[in-house]
C-alpha cells in the first residue's frame, strides 16, 4: 500500500486574488499539516490556453509561487515545483495516451463548456482535448491518493481513475505474477502466511469486505517486505495483477464562494478583485467606492443588507457583534455606507500586512524562492523516476 500523498496544481495566468487565497491556499496550509503535500505549478497545462502568449505564463509563474508563500504554504512541510521541471510527466502522458480511448476524453464536461465559454482562441487542439489526460498524469506520477477538488473537478478524478484501472488491468500482470506472489506470502511466515490465505479465500469466495480490509492491515503491519513484494500480495489478495498506479480519491473542499467587488464571484475576468499583496492605497480605493445597496440613495434612506454586495465581504471577514451591526444600522439608515464598508476594509487590510510581511523576503532576495523550487523539483523528479521505472517495466520498455 502506497502512502498518503495530496497533490494539488495551479495554473499561472495571472496575479493570485483573495478568491484564490479562500478558496484554495488556506485548505493547502490547512492539509499540509495532516499530510505529505505536492503543490506544482501547472505552466504546461496553461499552455493549452495560452499557447499563443507564453509571456503571460513565464511572467506569472514566479509571483504565483511567492502568492503562495505568502498565503502560509511552507517548503519544510510541502514540496513545491514547476510541472515543466519534471519531464517524466510528459512522458506518462505520452504513454497513457496509447491506452486512453477519445471517448474518454470527449466526454469530460469541462472540454465542451470551455470550448463555448472561452471566446476568441482556437481550442480545437490535440493539447485541450488531452488536458484531463495530462492532469491524470500529474495525479499518477506521484501515486498522490487524496486530490483537493471542488465539486466541478470531480469528474476528473474520475477519469483518473479509470485510467488508472486500465492501466493495471493491461499491465499489471507481471511475467510470473502467481508463483512471485506465492513466494512472498512465504515471506509472512507461517502464522501470517496462514492468515493471509484464509482473508483472501474469505474475500475471494465469499466477497467479505471485512476479511479484505484485515488483510491490507496485516500487509500493512509487516515489516520486513519489499515495496514490490508488498504490491504483489495486494494483487492476489484482490484477484488482480501487480498495482503500478494508484487510484486518487477526490478530496472535496467546502466551497468557498469569495465574493468580488461587485457582489459576483471574485474573477479576473469580471475585473471584480482584490489581489493577494495589493498596495494598500489601492484596496482602501476599492473598498470605499465598492456598489452598495441601490436603494440608499441618500444617506437617510434604509436599506437592506442582502442586497448590498458589502454585506458578502462582511460575512466572510466580521464576527457576529458586526454583522449584527450592519443588518441594524443599514435597516434604519443609522450608519451610513462608508462606515459600514470601514471594518472590511480594515479586516482585508490586517490580512494583506501579514501576505506583505511573508512576500517580503522572497522580494529581497528572489535566489530564496528559485532555491526552494529547484529543491522541490529535485524531490518531485525523485518520486516520478520511481513511478517511471515501474511503469516502463510493466510495458516491456525497460531494456536495462
Amino acid at each position: 500500500m502506497y502512502a498518503e500523498r495530496v497533490l494539488s496544481g495551479m495554473r499561472p495566468s495571472g496575479r493570485l486574488h483573495l478568491g484564490h487565497y479562500h478558496g484554495v491556499l488556506k485548505n493547502w496550509v490547512k492539509l499540509q499539516e495532516e499530510f505529505p503535500c505536492l503543490f506544482f505549478v501547472a505552466d504546461w497545462h496553461a499552455l493549452t490556453t495560452h499557447y499563443d502568449t507564453p509571456e503571460v505564463i513565464e511572467n506569472s509563474v514566479w509571483d504565483m509561487l511567492v502568492d503562495w508563500l505568502a498565503a502560509g504554504v511552507d517548503p519544510a512541510q510541502s514540496t513545491l515545483f514547476i510541472q515543466s521541471q519534471v519531464p517524466e510527466h510528459a512522458e506518462l502522458h505520452l504513454l497513457l495516451s496509447m491506452m486512453t480511448p477519445l471517448g474518454w476524453l470527449e466526454r469530460v464536461p469541462t472540454w465542451k463548456e470551455q470550448q463555448e465559454r472561452i471566446e476568441g482562441r482556437d481550442l480545437s487542439t490535440y493539447g485541450f482535448l488531452g488536458y484531463p489526460l495530462l492532469q491524470s498524469a500529474d495525479i499518477l506520477i506521484y501515486r498522490a491518493d487524496k486530490v483537493p477538488v471542488g465539486e466541478d473537478q470531480v469528474p476528473h478524478i474520475e477519469i483518473t481513475r479509470e485510467i488508472a484501472r486500465r492501466f493495471n488491468h493491461l499491465y499489471g500482470r507481471e511475467p510470473g505474477f502467481e508463483d512471485k506472489a506465492k513466494d512472498a506470502v512465504r515471506k509472512l511466515g507461517a502464522k501470517r502466511a496462514r492468515m493471509y490465505h484464509d482473508l483472501r479465500t474469505r474475500f475471494q469466495q465469499e466477497g467479505d469486505d471485512e476479511a479484505l480490509e484485515q488483510a491490507k492491515a496485516l500487509l500493512d503491519e509487516t515489516q520486513n517486505l519489499s515495496l514490490g513484494d508488498r504490491e504483489r500480495l495486494y494483487g492476489y489478495l484482490e484477484g488482480s495483477g501487480k498495482m503500478i498506479l494508484v487510484e486518487p480519491e477526490a478530496l472535496l473542499t467546502p466551497a468557498a464562494r469569495m465574493p468580488g467587488l461587485d457582489g459576483q464571484k471574485m474573477s479576473k475576468s469580471y475585473g471584480n478583485t482584490v489581489n493577494l499583496r495589493e498596495d494598500a492605497e489601492s484596496v482602501t480605493r476599492k473598498v470605499r467606492t465598492m456598489q452598495t445597496d441601490p436603494a440608499r440613495m441618500r444617506r437617510t434612506d434604509p436599506g437592506e443588507p442582502e442586497r448590498c454586495p458589502v454585506w458578502q465581504l462582511h460575512a466572510i471577514y466580521s464576527g457576529e457583534d458586526t454583522l449584527a451591526w450592519v443588518q441594524r444600522g443599514c435597516r434604519s439608515a443609522g450608519i451610513g455606507c462608508l462606515e459600514c464598508k470601514q471594518p472590511v476594509l480594515e479586516a482585508i487590510l490586517k490580512e494583506q500586512e501579514v501576505l506583505h510581511e511573508r512576500a517580503q523576503p522572497y522580494l529581497d532576495d528572489p535566489s530564496l524562492l528559485r532555491s526552494i523550487i529547484a529543491d522541490g523539483c529535485e524531490r518531485a523528479r525523485r518520486l516520478a523516476q520511481e513511478t517511471m521505472r515501474d511503469v516502463r517495466e510493466a510495458m516491456g520498455l525497460d531494456y536495462g
